[in-house]
């Protein structure tokens, strides 16, 4: 074990966390009307809750198991068996390893809230969510980073699908998930209302930019240069793609808004999560520039072109944005272009199909969606009991 890695991993994991709770729940909470703030925060809370008593029961053993069939991690290690203290993966006490891995569970499916809030049965969002993170991520998560079919050996020979921190694991497959629930959640029946708190919006953005100085940085797994360089280009892609969606903002609309900035910001942090272990601060200032004028294009295109009503552009930022990182690896020179194609493909195909069948099958359980009062008078009161202002809009 070394200490400096095991602190630096402590941190790390807590703004992992910190980016869901409170982060992601502010920045998505900011985004709907002021009717739908609460259950926009349970949501992400009650995920958080699940997500890690699941990835503790079997979630984690799907993901880095010992399993051999390159497929997933097989049942070894279901409720951490045969790992404790003193148990080691690499220079990080495993449990360290568990629990930090764990927060990237938390957020993947919580990500995916930004696409069907004011709208879904709560029950559904539970089942789901638990179904897939076992079903979907934990699998492909073994895939990428657990040594099987797409790492270093598997199906795309010895240079295998380089994803440093998320990229596909993370972005590509909240992403494809969030724009399949939003077809078949069908539009809001009022879809036109401003956010009513954009400072919740920017307050839960900088959190997750601060967090995310753990999820990459973290993902080095170590306190060394490579997690500084990986923390320093998150910072730096961040900031270019937060300016160019607002000048790109301004050239088309005549404002930039704060709103647009900021997700500019979490455009350019999704942009160079897979890219951040590979690449330095001018190959990210690149990044980062497109991804804030690609993302805002990709959201004006599924909104108004496809009239899909992703309610919160999850898949316009977070999948366009890291499949839009994954292949500037390899235009960059650090990874195989057939390798890293094909890993989105491979993904996003198995993605698709999980997602569908998911969909269809907790359906048949627990409604996809509220009915129409619920929807009109706020999930807040009516699924929650409660109300999140006096006079709530």
């Amino acid at each position: 074990m070394n200490g400096a890695d095991t602190a630096w991993i402590i941190v790390a994991t807590a703004l992992v966390l910190f980016m869901t709770l409170p982060g992601l729940a502010l920045f998505y909470g900011g985004l709907v009307r002021a009717r739908n703030v609460l259950s926009v925060f349970m949501h992400c809370y009650a995920i958080a809750c699940l997500m890690s008593i699941l990835w503790f029961v079997a979630g984690y053993s799907i993901a880095f198991g010992g399993g051999t069939t390159g497929f997933w991690g097989g049942l070894d290690k279901m409720f951490l068996s045969g790992i404790d203290a003193e148990t080691l993966s690499g220079t990080l006490p495993e449990v360290l390893f568990f629990a930090f891995q764990m927060t990237f569970a938390i957020i993947t499916p919580a990500l995916i809230v930004g696409a069907y809030v004011e709208r879904i049965g709560f029950g559904f969002v539970l089942l789901f969510s638990a179904l897939w993170m076992l079903l979907c991520y934990a699998p492909v998560v073994h895939w990428v980073w657990g040594g099987g079919m797409l790492a270093d050996g598997g199906i795309f020979g010895e240079t295998g699908v380089r994803d440093f921190a998320g990229g596909i694991v993370v972005h590509e497959t909240a992403g494809i998930a969030a724009l399949l629930l939003a077809v078949f959640l069908g539009r809001r029946r009022n879809s036109t209302t401003p956010p009513h708190s954009p400072g919740f919006v920017m307050i839960g953005a900088a959190m997750l930019w601060v967090g995310w100085f753990g999820f990459n940085g973290g993902s080095q797994l170590a306190a060394d240069g490579g997690a500084a360089m990986a923390l320093t280009v998150t910072h730096i892609s961040a900031a270019a793609a937060s300016l160019t969606w607002a000048l790109w903002e301004k050239i088309k609309f005549g404002k930039a808004s704060l709103v647009g900035i900021v997700t500019g910001t979490i455009a350019g942090l999704a942009s160079i999560t897979p890219a951040s272990g590979f690449v330095g601060p001018v190959e990210a200032l690149i990044i980062g520039s497109i991804a804030g004028v690609l993302c805002q294009e990709a959201v004006n295109l599924i909104r108004n072109g496809l009239k899909i009503d992703d309610t919160l552009d999850v898949f316009a930022v977070h999948g366009v944005g890291g499949i839009f990182g994954t292949l500037m690896i390899a235009v960059f020179g650090a990874g195989s272009f057939v390798a890293q194609a094909g890993g989105l493909v491979v993904v996003g195909v198995y993605t698709i199909v999980v997602t569908v069948v998911l969909i269809k099958l907790v359906g048949l359980v627990t409604p996809l969606r509220v009915d129409e009062e619920t929807e009109v008078n706020g999930l807040d009161l009516s699924v929650h009991g409660e109300r999140a202002y006096d006079n709530a809009s």
